[in-house]
């Protein structure tokens, strides 16, 4: 198997038509058997790969490369997701505006050669999946949720916190699933997952999905100034389902796919193993 084919698969579990900004083939490969995969993949992590017979590498984040600069663009598809929870598309774009702008500035000046340089001169075939890999994950968590809350219209917060728990991945993390704004006692109301958009929206964007009519957003993390004007809106409620834990529910389905092609799979870097 070669680096296009094993793109392939990724972008057919996802029904994706195109590789995503933020993902790509950045070194390519061929006769592909043995797969290192993890949450962040660099110099170390190629040269432990490499000592230990990898074929290719994969990273999930975008760690070099146009996938790292162009991680921004790919902050559009939240428009879409906002729009499936009720936000009107016009208010989806201008509530988003803001970050985006403030993530593609921030990556502008990272040094995107770094992994891709050190790639290159290992002469090691280096890949990166980004989207793919948490639509995987938005999927999973979403659906399982919908299932487990569907009969209980009084459903709290620690009622998700039990329902994300039956995942291996949030079982064996260190960093279990919290409550970030609520208490575990308070009504979930409609629960929507977003864990797929490059990276979160903002505070705009929070505000948006309350005020379309959701009670409680599932994510994987949240950053200080948004859990802080959601308490501050005291409209709705946040669940951190866990970083490491998160991606590792999508990667792990993808990987997944990749040994039952008979690829052996390295899982390193942040990377739960859930079996």
């Amino acid at each position: 198997m070669n680096t296009k084919e094993i793109m392939d698969i990724a972008l057919e579990m996802t029904g994706l038509k195109e590789i995503p900004a933020d993902s790509g083939i950045i070194v390519e490969g061929e006769n592909i058997n043995k797969v290192a995969i993890g949450v962040d993949m660099e110099l170390a992590e190629m040269m432990l790969a490499r000592e230990l017979g990898a074929d290719l590498v994969i990273t999930h984040h975008p760690t070099g490369g146009s996938p790292r600069i162009n991680l921004h663009k790919v902050m559009d598809n939240q428009i879409d997701s906002m729009v499936r929870a009720g936000v009107p598309i016009n208010k989806a774009q201008k509530a988003l505006s803001e970050k985006k702008g403030q993530v593609e500035r921030g990556l502008h000046v990272s040094n995107y050669d770094r992994a891709v340089s050190a790639a290159k001169l290992l002469k090691m075939p280096f890949m990166g999946v980004h989207t793919p890999t948490d639509i995987l994950a938005e999927r999973k968590v979403q659906n399982l949720l919908d299932e487990k809350l569907k009969d209980n219209p009084k459903a709290t917060l620690q009622d998700i916190i039990d329902a994300l728990e039956t995942l291996p991945e949030y079982q064996r993390t260190t960093a279990k699933p919290v409550v970030r704004v609520g208490s575990k006692e308070d009504y979930a109301g409609k629960t929507f997952v977003t864990m797929a958009g490059g990276t979160g929206g903002g505070v705009n964007v929070h505000k948006a999905y309350y005020e379309a009519g959701v009670g409680t957003l599932v994510a994987m993390h949240m950053p200080e100034d948004v859990i802080k004007a959601v308490k501050e809106q005291n409209i709705g409620n946040v669940v951190v389902a866990g970083h490491m834990a998160s991606d590792s529910v999508g990667i792990n389905e993808f990987a997944n796919a990749l040994e039952e092609k008979g690829i052996e799979i390295i899982r390193m870097s942040g990377l739960i193993d859930p079996k």
